[in-house]
């Protein structure tokens, strides 16, 4: 059959799907990232508590656990499924291409989360009801878990960029496709980070510490541990950037907005200027200004950071071989995967898809416009929102002066053969080029009546013009028998 794996397309109208993934995982990032520092930081607290016979710092521990466990493990798992819901149905393909490679060790991921849950309620509720060794066994334990769910993410993250080894492509195997060029600078670089968000959330929990002279000891330890996580980061961050495929680079430069780089530039230096005022002036950490500071940088450089992730994969999803349209781009003998773009080359993606309606199967002249707007919706939407607002309108892409045939050549001359480097190959049908002209035509000019009365004219005007071909040919045969007499 002439049909490929492809879903119904998820459009969501005011912000676009894009958006919606973006802000789900931007705060589940912020809590996933936050416990898994606080994890390591409690197996370092516990364990100083225990040597230096210290219950101040493991009463820290339990409150900063209290606050760690509604804040991450129930805001952060609610947003978790979020992730999974939303990934799923607005790019299927792309989800499916990680569980069908990693399915193991997404299980041995939940396995060691499971031992958070559990060991998150131990730590807060075991203080004083155990000694303080066990409890330093205990966060120890808790500690190594979150690590290990951060290393095997990160693991499937690099994936998404980029397979571990070309071997992969051929050969199939989950550690050839795991462990890439840039997974530990990917690891290193991520770690770094969530200190430094450990380190900022903590500030809320020192806030309400009543002691002055603890309150400045842990505002001293926090602030340390922020600033020197920070410049790590910062400097982990340039490093991983040369791990990435030139594309990738290619897409940053083309793509991120102009003020990617300065608001990176911003964060870090407002973040360690934090940490240097509340290490000079304890005082200072009060739990509105701390809260307000934790929200403004995490939320203001987890973005920037999220979405430069996001885009340097372009025009790929996963793997690099699922487009970010969801389209199979490349073959994968070693996991027994077909290119698309031959058949799609061959049928047309209107044929090809199983969920086109009936009456699109074939452009005429009188479902263009519904057509065009299918074929935006399939190949389009999960990167450019067709409406005016969401993510990257398709109208900014193009002059207010554009004609049809200046649309028409674009469309044919750049996404059929997919010369642009961060968007897919997009192969058309001679008259899905033109639908899909006439739609972006429309969709720029706001779906006007002057534009929609032009198409018809043309329509008409062609029409006309084949009416009287055909009559002509009529005429020419009836006249050739006579001549022949």
């Amino acid at each position: 059959m002439d049909l490929i794996s492809l879903y119904p397309t998820w459009y969501e109208p005011t912000v676009g799907s894009g958006w919606v993934v973006a802000l789900i995982a931007t705060f589940h990032v912020l809590a996933s990232h936050t416990s898994v520092g606080a994890a390591l930081l409690f197996a370092y607290l516990s364990n100083k508590a225990y040597r230096e016979d210290r219950d101040d710092l493991l009463d820290f521990v339990k409150k900063y656990g209290l606050f760690l466990l509604v804040f991450t493990y129930v805001a952060g798992s609610i947003t978790g499924p979020g992730i999974w819901y939303s990934t799923t149905v607005a790019s299927p393909n792309g989800i499916g291409a990680l569980i069908h490679s990693f399915v193991w060790k997404w299980a041995t991921e939940w396995v060691f989360f499971v031992i958070e849950v559990v060991g998150v309620y131990m730590i807060v509720y075991l203080v004083g009801r155990v000694d303080k060794k066990t409890h330093m066994k205990i966060s120890v334990i808790f500690g190594m878990a979150s690590l290990a769910t951060m290393l095997i993410i990160v693991g499937i993250l690099s994936f998404m960029m980029l397979p571990g080894k070309e071997a992969w492509f051929e050969e199939g195997g989950y550690l050839n496709g795991f462990y890439g060029t840039n997974t530990f600078i990917q690891m290193g670089m991520r770690m770094a980070f969530m200190f430094t968000m450990t380190a900022v959330v903590g500030g809320i929990v020192v806030a309400g510490i009543k002691d002055p002279a603890f309150k400045k000891e842990m505002a001293r330890k926090l602030g340390w541990l922020g600033i020197v996580s920070t410049l790590i980061g910062a400097a982990l961050f340039q490093w991983y950037l040369k791990s990435v495929p030139d594309q990738a680079l290619l897409v940053m430069e083309n793509r991120l907005p102009d003020y990617f780089v300065p608001s990176i530039v911003a964060v870090l230096s407002g973040t360690l200027a934090y940490f240097i005022i509340t290490m000079i002036q304890p005082k200072t950490l009060v739990a509105g200004f701390a809260g307000f500071m934790s929200v403004t940088i995490l939320v203001a450089g987890l973005w920037p950071e999220e979405t430069a992730r996001e885009s340097m994969r372009k025009p790929w999803v996963a793997g690099q071989y699922v487009y970010s349209n969801q389209v199979i781009g490349r073959d994968v003998p070693g996991m027994g995967i077909q290119s698309q773009l031959p058949l799609l080359e061959k049928v047309g993606i209107l044929k090809a898809h199983p969920f086109t309606p009936p009456e699109l199967k074939k452009v005429n002249d009188h479902n263009m416009i519904q057509a065009g707007q299918f074929i935006a919706m399939v190949y389009c939407s999960n990167c450019h929102s067709p409406s005016k607002t969401g993510i990257r309108p398709l109208h900014r892409y193009f002059p207010d002066n554009i004609t049809r045939e200046r649309m028409e050549k674009y469309v044919k001359g750049v996404l059929t053969s997919g010369n642009i480097a961060y968007m897919p190959k997009m192969p058309m049908l001679d008259s899905e080029v033109k639908a899909l002209s006439a739609y972006l035509l429309m969709n720029k000019k706001g779906g006007q009546p002057a534009v929609a009365e032009a198409i018809k004219q043309e329509v008409d005007a062609r029409n006309r013009a084949l009416a009287e071909k055909q009559a002509q040919d009529k005429v020419a045969a009836l006249t050739i028998p006579q001549e022949e007499k």
